[in-house]
């Protein structure tokens, strides 16, 4: 394998490497404060579409984290660019929340349900069946179909929760059309990141809790890859998969030094 550059940049995951069920991961907070002190590039992603990430800010500031607003990249964020960079000023249906709905207001889309070019689904807690109707029809009708994310479930404290890939399973299989999904594992959204904070591939490190999302976007990126093992991806499941991290760590607390 050849000898990488040192790490200038960081991205990382949230749910699973920071926080996991609304509690700090130990060490998430020395981690985020030797960023801001170094004053190297980072960002924070996460697939959720719900929030703003103003409102990311404010959930990760109730516990401890401090993650400037600047420093949150979501898949609503990374989805919002991708379709002013495919369709500038276009229109959307969209089912989401406001972390989505935000993100396409402020690049000048319209939302509607009248022969809009996309339906945009993003992860929400109240999907509707008249919602999923109406995407439907709308995509039968020609509307390109786009989806934040792949993630099939959610994590809850009750357990798992239906997520964005599962309704578009569902829409899928009612309409014949498969979605084009912006989220991690596409690498999309990793250099849309990158080039947000003006990083370099060859010089930046993805920290995920994932193998199938996190790792895997970060290496068809180009990314150094850490896996943390405090979220869904358990050790004796890592050999399963056909790629490999370039490190494995048992918690973001392993990695501080590295910054």
């Amino acid at each position: 394998m050849a000898e990488r550059k040192p790490i200038e940049s960081w991205l990382t995951d949230m749910d699973g490497v920071l926080m996991h069920e609304g509690i700090p991961v130990p060490g998430a907070d020395a981690f985020i404060k030797r960023l801001k002190e170094s004053g190297r590039p980072f960002l924070v992603l996460t697939n959720n579409s719900i929030y703003t990430p103003r409102d990311l800010h404010a959930r990760l500031a109730r516990i401890g984290l401090d993650v400037p607003t600047e420093n949150i990249w979501t898949s609503a964020l990374a989805t919002a660019q991708f379709l002013d960079d495919q369709r500038p000023g276009g229109t959307a249906y969209v089912i989401g929340e406001a972390g989505l709905t935000t993100a396409l207001h402020d690049i000048g889309y319209v939302l509607t349900d009248h022969a809009p070019d996309y339906v945009v689904l993003g992860e929400t807690r109240t999907y509707s069946f008249e919602a999923l109707t109406k995407a439907i029809r709308l995509i039968n009708d020609g509307a390109r179909f786009i989806a934040t994310n792949p993630d099939e479930t959610g994590p809850s404290a009750e357990g798992a929760l239906p997520a964005t890939g599962s309704v578009a399973a569902l829409i899928t299989k009612a309409t014949g059309r498969e979605p084009y999904f912006v989220g991690k594992p596409n690498p999309l959204m990793m250099r849309a990141g990158l080039n947000a904070i003006g990083a370099h591939s060859e010089t930046t490190a993805m920290v995920g809790d994932r193998m199938d999302t996190d790792v895997r976007a970060g290496m068809e990126a180009g990314l150094e890859t850490f896996l943390v093992l405090t979220g869904l991806t358990r050790p004796n499941e890592v050999d399963l998969f056909p790629y490999r991290p370039s490190s494995v760590a048992d918690s973001i607390a392993d990695l501080v030094d590295r910054v």
